[in-house]
């Protein structure tokens, strides 16, 4: 169905950036004496697909565990969808996590469960739902990822790479969320795996109107798909901005990470008018040594 639904929305415009969804204000994160985050600020508007960057170390998913509400920040406030995650209910937090949907670094899917019952998981957990319109569903979910539904059947260890990425977007989409977070969705692919899975969150992006926070080391995916690229380094984030801004904006990571060869090569993918707006060091030949 992948085919198809993407065709479908190819002339669709990309959904309007509107209010926002996440907002994270003076957030501190300390592990004992180990100072993660400090006064870092981070917001994401509806629409939009941001993604989170930064050194290894530099605390990308502990920031994405905090706004899940699966960690406490040390001080600071989170808010999604406007409510703080600190005072809401026990009720609340369980509407709130079926309006957001997670992608975990290699799928995670359980190894224990067939393809349905993985995919099934977190509609049965919010209560009984008629067999028949279960199997609809995650039917309906396996084709809106591209996959055919005889893979339902299979157990994850009998799946490609490619397969178990795309089985655990169909399972992060069970719940029709609104938000969607993706912990480096093409680790471990190969590059037409990748770009095939690009295509398929572009697709679903448009079709269903989705905001995506994305975690990727990835500079092909971040340039194919970001509206817009945090940066954190030095504890906060130091600029969230489309990504031409971002390369322009002088700091040793900064300068590191998309003024090198990999980073010229993906930043001058980029469309002629944003290409127009990338510093001059990113439009040296990506073939060539660059003093950063």
């Amino acid at each position: 169905m992948t085919a198809p639904l993407s065709a479908a929305v190819r002339n669709r415009p990309p959904p309007a950036i509107a209010e926002q969804v996440i907002e994270v204000r003076d957030l501190t994160k300390r592990y004992g004496s180990v100072l993660v985050h400090e006064h870092l600020n981070f917001d994401v508007r509806r629409g939009e697909i941001v993604s989170i960057v930064g050194g290894s170390g530099s605390g990308k998913t502990t920031l994405v565990r905090q706004i899940l509400g699966l960690e406490a920040p040390t001080s600071g406030t989170i808010e999604v969808f406007g409510r703080d995650m600190s005072t809401i209910d026990a009720q609340t937090a369980r509407v709130m996590r079926s309006r957001v949907g997670m992608l975990f670094q290699h799928g995670a899917l359980f190894s224990s469960m067939s393809v349905f019952d993985n995919i099934a998981q977190p509609i049965r957990e919010l209560g009984r739902v008629p067999p028949l319109l279960l199997q609809d569903i995650v039917m309906l979910k396996l084709e809106m990822v591209g996959l055919p539904c005889k893979h339902a059947s299979q157990m994850p260890a009998a799946l490609s790479g490619g397969m178990v990425k795309r089985v655990g977007i169909a399972r992060a989409l069970a719940l029709e969320p609104e938000l969607l977070f993706l912990d480096e969705p093409t680790a471990g692919l190969d590059p037409q795996a990748s770009e095939d899975f690009v295509e398929l969150i572009a697709t679903l992006h448009r079709a269903l109107g989705l905001t995506v926070v994305m975690v990727t080391h990835d500079l092909d995916t971040m340039a194919a798909l970001s509206t817009r690229v945090a940066v954190i380094a030095d504890r906060r984030v130091l600029v969230a901005a489309p990504i031409e801004e971002a390369a322009a904006v002088d700091h040793p990571f900064i300068r590191e990470f998309f003024l090198g060869r990999r980073g010229r090569r993906a930043l001058q993918a980029l469309p002629p008018e944003r290409r127009a707006k990338l510093p001059p060091a990113a439009l040296e030949s990506a073939s060539a040594e660059v003093q950063i």
